[in-house]
C-alpha cells in the first residue's frame, strides 16, 4: 500500500461494544484508515452495507440477529470485491472453511493486538489472505489431533520446492517475500504457487492453507 495516499473506509461488526470502541479507537489514529462504520450484529451491518463506501470488513462470527457466516454470504452477494477479515475466538475452527468457501480473505483471533489487525488489513487489501500466526498453531495442533485417526494422502507428487514455498505461504508471506527469502524470481513462486492451487483442487490462497493444514503438509 506504500505510495498509495488514498484511505480506507473500514466497517466493523461486532456485538461486543467495549470492543467495537476499543478497536475503532486504535484504527482511527492510522494514517491509512478513512471512514469506521460500526454494527452490533449481522442484521445491522446487512442493513446498512449498501449504505456505506467500505472497503474492508472485520467481522464476528458468534452473533446474535445474523451470526458472521450468514452475513458474509450476503454481503458478498452485495458487494463480491468487499474484503472480509473474521475476528475469531479459540474453538470457531468449524466454521473456517465454510466462511473461507464464502470468500473470507483473513481471519485473526480476537485478543491479537493492533499491529496485527494492521498486517492484516493491508494484506488483504494487496490481493494476500492472512491468517494470524497464532491462529495458525493452533490450528495445526487441532488439525494434527484429528488427523490422528485419519487416512493418511494419496501422493499428491508436490515437489521439495513447492512445498517449501507452501510452508512459506501459510506463515503468511507474499510472493515477493517468498522470493526474496527463497533466493528465486517472484515469477517462479507465482508459477509454483499456481501449480499447488491446481493439484490440490483449492481456488485460492486461504482455501490452500486450511488444505495443508488439515492434510499436514505443512509443519510451522
Amino acid at each position: 500500500m506504500e505510495g498509495n495516499t488514498e484511505k480506507l473506509n473500514i466497517y466493523l461488526v461486532d456485538d461486543h461494544k467495549l470492543f467495537r470502541e476499543g478497536l475503532k479507537l486504535l484504527l482511527s489514529v492510522q494514517d491509512f484508515v478513512g471512514n469506521i462504520y460500526e454494527a452490533s450484529d449481522g442484521k445491522e451491518f446487512i442493513e446498512n452495507l449498501l449504505l456505506t463506501d467500505c472497503d474492508v470488513v472485520l467481522l464476528d462470527i458468534e452473533m446474535s440477529e445474523m451470526n458472521g457466516i450468514e452475513a458474509l454470504e450476503i454481503a458478498l452477494r452485495q458487494k463480491p470485491d468487499l474484503k472480509v477479515i473474521v475476528l475469531s475466538m479459540y474453538g470457531d475452527e468449524q466454521y473456517y472453511y465454510k466462511m473461507i468457501d464464502l470468500g473470507a480473505k483473513g481471519f485473526m483471533l480476537k485478543n491479537s493486538g493492533i499491529d496485527s489487525v494492521v498486517k492484516a488489513i493491508k494484506k488483504v487489501m494487496e490481493g494476500e489472505s492472512y491468517f494470524s500466526e497464532e491462529l495458525l498453531v493452533n490450528l495445526l495442533r487441532n488439525m494434527r489431533d484429528v488427523n490422528k485417526t485419519s487416512k493418511p494422502l494419496p501422493d499428491m507428487e508436490i515437489s521439495d520446492r513447492e512445498a517449501e514455498i507452501l510452508m512459506h505461504v501459510c506463515m503468511g508471506e507474499s510472493n515477493q517475500e517468498i522470493a526474496d527469502r527463497l533466493f528465486i524470481s517472484k515469477r517462479t513462486v507465482d508459477k509454483h504457487r499456481a501449480n499447488l492451487l491446481i493439484k490440490t483442487g483449492c481456488r485460492n490462497t486461504a482455501s490452500l492453507i486450511m488444505y495443508a493444514i488439515k492434510n499436514n503438509l505443512v509443519k510451522v
